[in-house]
């Protein structure tokens, strides 16, 4: 058990980590026009501060035993009611560190991407002032110490990728791609409430060490049951199936939201909420069963549809699902599979922020083309983009000693120690990987050129390649970097533990196995789009193909099974409405207003005639007693 120290020293600024993007956002948003020319550079300055803070804790954090690493900073009472309370409090330990570590450098790295990518658009400030937002959100989601506070984060996280994505709100398809990704995320945030509430019922608490500490008083069953809603809420975030059908849409935002929100940040979330909640999913086998079957069902999913996409930003959305897949899938072993599906989300987040900025900058050179048929032979016009990219890729398909291979085998590995079958799954996803990533790479930068008249490929401008510079280093050398050097094991073992067991097969061999089938994905990929034409306009493809064009009938499934049946639910509640509850008040009404017109007239307003009334009604009184008495 960790020690829980006061956040003094440096670790006294926790609560700066969240103010400084926020004061950025705040400053940007609500400032008007009179920012518009340093504004974004505000934006920039806010994050890297946040950035050198985040170093100057890990350092600090390095220099304390495992076992005092993890620090509690409590700012004041946010919310009392009798015997409950929660606190505006924030908790720094291995865990949450590499998170914010990720969130301020490679953050970092993509503000000072888009000074380049959004020098033209009139709206630059409004764009980095929703990305402090979203920085500042994401920082309160990992850095708060129980679940109403992460609630908190989680909700701005979801706000400010909305924004985001639409924020060429003026083109149809970005306004629906918002729309679409807030609706959808909203089913997933109902399950982490849902959780939330039980947790409260069920422990008197949401703070993370009074509902870790209680696991063992909860029955199995109340624990399945939290379990299975805190991954329907991180099936929302991560993009996971059955909630994965806003990803590939939100490309309609800007490409560094692709990179910072999609691939690096946003998407991990739910893998931080598998993952913190580890006591839970320990006692709750059935719930970790889902997770382990959700991230192999997305893992596939993605690769499919990443295969097919002629949209370059669309096969990496679809690559980053799969990618996901493979976290959830590690979270979902426990003990053997908490420190690699951290370990894969931290290369992940490197390498593939640097695919979708490399992404972006051949999209800067060809005019915002994002259709790779109409792509090839740019190798030789965008260098540093090229090679960056190849990095990249390289470094996903799993290709020692890239950073890639590194976490991606350490998940394979995890799984044969669980389960053969998963184990032999996440192979043939690696395997997929190579196939498409070869794919992406051949038809972009190999082959011939056919580009579109007018379209003058040329090199993005420094402020965009030093970026994709450091991200391909970081694609090259992290790998080895946390698994040797910072031994990521050892370092996460306190927050999530870790337990090997023997597998039947060598480790050597299974190395071989997965590199082999990689090479074979790869080959295959380069012998269909390198060797041979890519033609302009898509062949029709066999049956797989088609589906995974239509994001394998995503959008057919929701509009089957949630957005028909609404509909009729809606039509049937206007007809009822209109026929029955309109219908009861009308006729009510109708009936009162006949029935007063009848007795109208007797109302003339003659005192005679109300005497003559007064008088028949004593003499039917009168009448009435006597028949009483005589009977």
């Amino acid at each position: 058990m960790q020690e829980v120290m006061p956040a003094t020293g440096v670790f006294s600024l926790l609560w700066l980590l969240i103010a400084l993007p926020l004061a950025g956002a705040a400053i940007l948003l609500f400032s008007g026009r009179k920012t518009n020319k340093w504004g974004p550079y505000l934006g920039v300055f806010t994050v890297f501060v946040d950035a050198v803070i985040a170093i100057w804790m890990l350092i600090a954090m390095m220099g304390n035993g495992s076992e005092q690493r993890t620090f509690s900073q409590n700012e004041f009472s946010w919310m009392f009611a009798g015997n409950f309370k929660v606190d505006m409090a924030f908790q720094l330990d291995q865990l949450s560190m590499v998170f914010v570590l990720l969130i301020t450098i490679v953050g970092t790295l993509i503000h000072v991407y888009s000074l380049g990518y959004m020098s033209h658009d009139p709206d630059k400030r409004k764009f980095f002032g929703y990305l402090n937002l979203f920085v500042a959100a994401m920082l309160l989601l990992v850095l708060a110490n129980n679940y109403l506070l992460l609630y908190v984060g989680w909700e701005g996280v979801g706000l400010a990728s909305f924004l985001l994505i639409s924020f060429w709100q003026i083109k149809p398809t970005a306004a629906a791609a918002g729309k679409k990704a807030f609706i959808i995320n909203r089913v997933g945030d109902v399950g982490l409430s849902l959780a939330i509430m039980v947790m409260f019922v069920t422990f008197g608490s949401v703070g993370f060490d009074e509902v870790f500490g209680s696991t063992g008083q909860a029955s199995e069953g109340t624990l399945t049951a939290i379990g299975l809603l805190l991954l329907l809420a991180a099936c929302g975030k991560s993009a996971q199936f059955p909630l994965q059908a806003w990803l590939l849409d939100a490309m309609e935002g800007p490409t560094p939201v692709s990179a910072l929100i999609h691939a690096a940040t946003m998407v991990t979330a739910g893998v931080y909420l598998i993952t913190r909640s580890n006591p839970i999913f320990d006692a709750a086998t059935w719930a970790a069963t889902a997770v382990v079957v959700i991230g192999v069902i997305t893992m596939f999913m993605g690769a499919i549809i990443g295969s097919a996409k002629d949209d370059i930003k669309k096969s990496l959305a679809g690559s980053t699902m799969s990618q996901i897949g493979y976290m959830v899938l590690a979270a979902g072993l426990g003990p053997i599979g908490y420190v690699f599906a951290i370990f894969h989300l931290l290369t992940h987040g490197v390498f593939k922020a640097g695919l979708f900025l490399g992404a972006g900058s051949v999209m800067h050179g060809m005019n915002d083309n994002v259709n790779m048929r109409r792509y090839g032979a740019l190798r030789t016009a965008m260098i540093v983009t090229y090679a960056t990219f190849i990095i990249g890729t390289l470094s996903i398909m799993g290709i020692p000693p890239f950073s890639g291979f590194w976490s991606k085998d350490s998940i394979i590995h995890a799984a044969f120690e669980s389960n053969t079958l998963v184990g032999i799954l996440t192979i043939i996803a690696a395997a997929i990987t190579g196939f498409y990533m070869t794919r992406m790479a051949a038809m972009t930068f190999f082959g011939k050129a056919r580009w579109e008249d007018g379209v003058h490929p040329h090199e993005s401008p420094k402020v965009m390649t030093i970026p994709l510079i450091i991200l391909a280093v970081g694609s090259t050398f992290m790998g080895m970097a946390l698994l040797f050097w910072g031994n990521i094991e050892t370092w996460l073992e306190p927050v999530v533990g870790i337990k090997k067991e023997e597998i039947g097969i060598p480790d050597w061999l299974l190395m071989t196995i997965t590199l082999v089938l990689v090479l074979a994905g790869a080959a295959y990929g380069w012998i269909q789009y390198a060797r041979r034409e890519v033609p302009i306009v898509a062949p029709r493809g066999n049956w797989l193909t088609r589906a995974a064009r239509e994001d394998l009938y995503g959008d057919a499934v929701n509009n089957t099974l949630v957005v028909q049946p609404s509909f009729w639910l809606s039509r049937f509640l206007v007809w009822f409405d209109g026929s029955w509850i309109d219908g009861f008040v009308n006729g009510s009404a109708a009936f009162f207003g006949g029935l007063s017109a009848r007795l109208r007239p007797y109302q003339s307003g003659f005192i005679r005639s109300y005497a003559l009334s007064m008088v028949g009604g004593a003499v039917l009184v009168v009448l009435a007693l006597v028949l009483v008495r005589l009977s």
